[in-house]
Formats: structure tokens, sequence, C-alpha cells
């Protein structure tokens, strides 16, 4: 009988933080799926990267060798908006599913920027110049053409014009005093987003998402996993300490809050969190 050789398979956040930890080595697509794996603990990554790389090859047959890029867009957008019948879950917008690329693909409903990962995965396959775009309040598309870029939505695959994206900026600019004197080029509102980037802001969405419904579990560990993307965000270290403490982890909620207290210089809330350490730390347990 052969000697078995024990060995200890990687938990979900050992996997990602693998995934995540260069950013000259970073695959994005498969990043992006594995933020499921502690809602779906079973789920095999690789088969939602198989079942992509399915869609690829469907396309990659219906489009010419030499097919111009202009015609490589119009495929893909009539692929995957018309004939799979992708589009923004508008009914259910804050679902974390939304967020989940293995549910994306079953539902074929998602958000911005889901819809943009998967939809720029199969652009980039096809030979089309594609990034995502971290827009304010809605993630967008940026295509490279030879006579210039299209910008699209998404939701729906639809080309944005200038207005359309000013437009869609003013209320965030009004918000942030970006106005008159202190306003910046449209340019700099559509520069590519980095993958690290992308991985955050999805993984924000879904903070948002359990924080409002005051899921804890799931908060902390959206948190474990963007603090192991952006090891130096520190008031994610509070919240996830705010998290543990709502758990009863006082072991746990203590150090995330000490840290954010040293760390987080000049935040305006250091004084009620110190106060909330000195309370945890009179309490039993």
């Amino acid at each position: 009988m052969g000697v078995q050789i024990p060995y200890d398979i990687p938990t979900p956040l050992e996997y990602f933080a693998s995934l995540v930890a260069s950013d000259d080595q970073f695959p994005m697509l498969e990043a992006a799926a594995s933020l499921a794996q502690d809602e779906y603990p079973g789920l095999d990554v690789q088969q939602v990267l198989g079942d992509v790389d399915q869609l690829i090859a469907r396309l990659k047959r219906r489009i010419p060798a030499d097919a111009p890029a202009i015609q490589r867009l119009r495929a893909i957008n009539q692929f995957f908006y018309r004939d799979l019948s992708f589009a923004g879950n508008v009914n259910n917008y804050y679902d974390p599913d939304n967020s989940y690329l293995n549910a994306v693909l079953r539902t074929r409903k998602g958000i911005p920027i889901s819809l943009a990962v998967l939809w720029v995965e199969v652009a980039q396959a096809i030979g089309l110049n594609a990034r995502g775009v971290a827009f304010p309040g809605h993630f967008l598309i940026k295509i490279n053409l030879p006579k210039g870029q299209v910008v699209i939505d998404p939701l729906n695959g639809q080309s944005l014009s200038r207005e359309d994206l000013s437009e869609r900026l003013e209320p965030y600019k009004r918000r942030s005093g970006l106005i008159d004197d202190y306003d910046v080029p449209m340019g700099l509102y559509l520069q590519p987003a980095q993958p690290r980037d992308i991985i955050a802001r999805m993984l924000r969405n879904l903070k948002e998402i359990h924080k409002t419904q005051e899921d804890w579990s799931r908060l902390v560990s959206v948190l474990d996993r963007v603090i192991v993307l952006q090891p130096d965000s520190w008031s994610d270290y509070r919240d996830r300490g705010l998290a543990h403490a709502e758990l009863g982890h006082l072991q746990r909620a203590v150090p995330d809050l000490e840290t954010y207290l040293a760390k987080a210089e000049e935040a305006l809330d250091l004084d009620a969190i110190a106060e909330r350490v000195a309370e945890l730390r009179s309490m039993p347990g």
C-alpha cells in the first residue's frame, strides 16, 4: 500500500490571496469568479472559467478571421445582449448574486461591473482592445478602435456619447465640488481601471449590501478579502472590527479596532472608536 502524502487544500481566502498577490500576474477573471466561494462553498472556479471559454469559442466561430474591429464590436454586442440576453438585474439590483460570476452566467442578470468583467474578457479574446472604466456611480467599458474610442454601458451595450457621459457625471461633480475652477477633463474619468481596483469595487458593492442588511458574518467574510486585497485600507479594519463586535467576537474585534486607531491618525471618529475599544475590553469573554 502506497504512502499517502497529506496536503492542505487552501481555504477560499488563502486561494484568493494567492490570486491577488501580484499586480504583474493578476488573473482578473479568476479573482472575480472566486468571490462567490464564500456564498457557494462547493463552487468550482475552474468550471466558471471554462463556461466563459465556451462562450468565447461560440463567438469566435461567428467572426471571420480578417474582420475589422468595428465588426467584432457589433458581433459581441449582438451575441452578449441579444442572443444570450445578458442584462442588468433591475428588479433586484441589490441581490448579492449580481456580483457572483457563476450566478450571473446562470441567470444572465447582473450589475454593471459584473457584466463588464465578463464582456471585457470575451472582447479581449476576440482581439478587441477593451478595458473596464471605474466611472463614478456606474462602471463602464471603453474600447479603443483604429478610428477612436467607444464607451459603452455594460448593462445593455449602448454606446455613450460625450453628452451622455457629461450628463451622468453631473450629479457626482456637484456632490464633490468639481465644478467651475475645480472641474477636471472627461478623460480623467475614462482611465482604464486596474484589475485590483475592479475586484475592490466588486467587494465594496457586496460590503454595502451586507452592511445595510446588518449581515455581520457575511460582512466579515467580504472585509477579510478587502483587507487581503488592500492591506492598508484602515477604515476596513475598523468596519471588520465593528462587525466582529456585533457577532460577539471580542478577541477579533479589539485588534482590528486598535489597528485602525494606530494607523488612521487623522480620522474624525477616533475618539468614538477608542471608547468602543474600552467598552469591549471591559466586557467578559
